[in-house]
Order: structure tokens, then sequence, then C-alpha cells
């Protein structure tokens, strides 16, 4: 079995559900996970499930991904628009990441619509609800596949 994804949430998604379920609605973070799992499961992928409101904790995650994971969802948050050290982390990584965001930045305020997280990732799904998690795990699938097919042709 190939090594697990790492899902990492960042600042205040254990919130989710209650927070601003207009913008967010009211899918839970134990949803998310509940949903990921399964379709993680159904490309014989295991899952670490993460929350942290710390960013060193969301950069140790990231490092620990490097030899123990085989790709990593992230929903970084606040810290997306803020944090030069998940950058940082994140192209020593050295595996595909995907980037994702329950609503969309873009929509939201001017502040939200940089991100020091996307320029080093492998791919970005935005605006799509909690569905963003499934799509960003058949995409790390497809690559991780990808991958090995091109390691077994080598």
């Amino acid at each position: 079995m190939a090594k697990p994804l790492f899902v990492l949430n960042g600042p205040n998604l254990n919130l989710l559900g209650s927070r601003e379920p207009e913008i967010y609605g009211h899918t839970t973070l134990a949803d998310i996970e509940a949903e990921a799992r399964k379709c993680a499961g159904a490309h014989g992928l295991g899952i670490e499930f993460r929350q942290s409101n710390h960013e060193g904790e969301l950069v140790d995650w990231l490092q620990e991904a490097r030899v123990s994971a085989s790709g990593v969802v992230l929903n970084a948050g606040a810290y997306t628009h803020t944090s030069v050290a998940l950058h940082d982390a994140l192209k020593a990584v050295e595996l595909p990441v995907i980037e994702v965001h329950i609503s969309n930045p873009y929509k939201r305020e001017p502040f939200r619509h940089t991100s020091f997280v996307s320029p080093v990732v492998t791919g970005v799904i935005c605006g799509l609800g909690a569905q963003g998690y499934s799509l960003a795990i058949e995409a790390l699938a497809t690559l991780i596949s990808a991958r090995a097919s091109k390691k077994g042709q080598a």
C-alpha cells in the first residue's frame, strides 16, 4: 500500500459547520474527514487528517510529509495569505500538493486574493465547498499513480 495522503487544515477550520455558514456551509470538519477517508479508500489510499490553529505545527506536518506521505491536500485557511513559512515548507515537500479552499477567495475581500501557497503547489481547488477535498484526493490519486508508473518505466 502507498504511503497515506496528508490532509492538513489550518486555523479556524475546526469551527466549520458553525462559523460563517453563509460562506462555509454547514458541513463540519468531521464530515469532510469521513468523506475524504471514503474517497481515498476507493483509491487504496490511507489518510492522515489533521487540523491546527498553529502555523509552526502545519510547517512541522509538511516536513513530516516529505518522508511519510505520498501527497498532500492543504487548506491553510488564513495562513494562505500571510505565511512565508508555509511557502518555504511547501517548496521543500517534493510531493504533489493540492491547495483547497471551501470558499472562492477571489470573490471575497481583496486581502484574500493573494496566496503565498498557490505559487508552490501542484494545483488549486477553490469555491466548490467541501467537495473540493474529494476533488483534490481524486487529483492526487491520479498524480501518484502516474508517478508510480513513470518510476516503473525508468
